[in-house]
């Protein structure tokens, strides 16, 4: 419908500063946009925050706003690399097992973490979560990885199975950890396992945005060849793809992409299957701009549920992974 309108990105990234300007003035604080801009003067001087609300705004809204709108665009182009990898609209980031790895990485911290050592706990301080749920989120890919190679190559097939089959564990093991929790354990077992962003910082932002702009550039580089994949392997290599270097290369990203955001905010449901459908309806499937606007768009709805999720239950905050859902 919009295949070749050049207002279509314009609007796009329009429609993003508004939601980023309403995400930060919206909350169980009011910030007004006189506020914004005395607080980012004051930190620009070296000047600590005049009033409260402007504290709110440089220490809380900012870099949880920040780090909603950069999640969101990474689940999204993640979205788009494993859809075009699988050659399947249903695919979704998390399908390698990436997402219930990290979720499980992360449960075996809130329940382990008293019965571990004080020089490990105090060496990572507050990236001791992240770090687990990293570390789980890379192992089982890793592992999808590994036992679907036969021969030198990667079945499609036996990713997509084995994926299913690691999720399951992955949730199983959750699962596990949630009976032998005690009741504050479990609750932060859940509460994680639905997303959150609650606990964002600016060291979360340098860290996801970083990482972001990286794979976003080289994600971008595969465009075409993902292009090319559309029509099959076979055809693809006829076209001058490798096919089997692109598999490897776009679960690399996506398992970074996953893994990183996944390690901070928990598991987000839905993002990155249902963004590259709404703009494959809008603008086709051609790579090329569906990478860039799966990127904006998903900043777009991710920062709009976590206002919902902010503000529907004020001042209290729901799981953002129930509004996703």
């Amino acid at each position: 419908m919009l295949k070749h309108n050049k207002l279509f990105f314009p609007v796009l990234i329009i429609m993003l500063l508004l939601t980023l300007l309403a995400a930060i003035a919206w909350g169980a604080v009011r910030i007004s946009p006189a506020e914004m801009g005395s607080a980012l003067l004051h930190f620009l001087q070296g000047r600590k925050p005049a009033t409260l609300h402007e504290g709110v705004f440089l220490q809380l809204r900012l870099p949880r706003v920040l780090l909603t709108a950069v999640t969101g665009a990474i689940l999204a182009v993640s979205g788009v690399l494993m859809q075009g990898l699988f050659r399947n609209p249903i695919v979704e980031p998390g399908l390698t097992g990436t997402s219930a790895g990290a979720a499980f990485g992360a449960s075996f911290i809130f329940v382990m973490a008293p019965k571990m050592s004080p020089v490990l706990k105090s060496a990572t301080g507050p990236l001791l979560v992240p770090l687990f749920a990293f570390a789980g989120g890379l192992l089982a890919t890793w592992i999808v990885y590994a036992l679907s190679k036969s021969a030198g190559k990667v079945s499609i097939m036996s990713l997509l199975l084995l994926g299913i089959a690691v999720n399951a564990i992955g949730l199983s093991g959750t699962g596990f950890m949630s009976y032998i929790a005690r009741d504050p354990q479990a609750r932060s077992i859940t509460f994680w396992s639905l997303g959150t962003f609650s606990g964002a910082s600016w060291l979360q932002v340098s860290i996801v945005g970083m990482i972001a702009i990286l794979v976003f550039l080289l994600s971008f580089r595969y465009a075409k060849e993902l292009n090319a994949l559309l029509l099959g392997e076979e055809e693809a290599a006829y076209l001058g793809v490798d096919a089997e270097r692109l598999k490897s290369r776009i679960m690399i990203l996506n398992t970074a992409m996953v893994a990183v955001a996944t390690a901070f905010v928990g598991v987000i449901s839905f993002m990155g299957l249902i963004v590259p459908h709404i703009l494959r309806l809008l603008i086709g499937s051609d790579n090329k701009r569906l990478l860039p606007a799966s990127m904006i768009l998903g900043a777009v709805l991710l920062t709009l549920a976590d206002m919902g999720a902010r503000l529907l239950l004020a001042p209290a905050e729901m799981p953002i992974g129930i509004i996703t859902s």
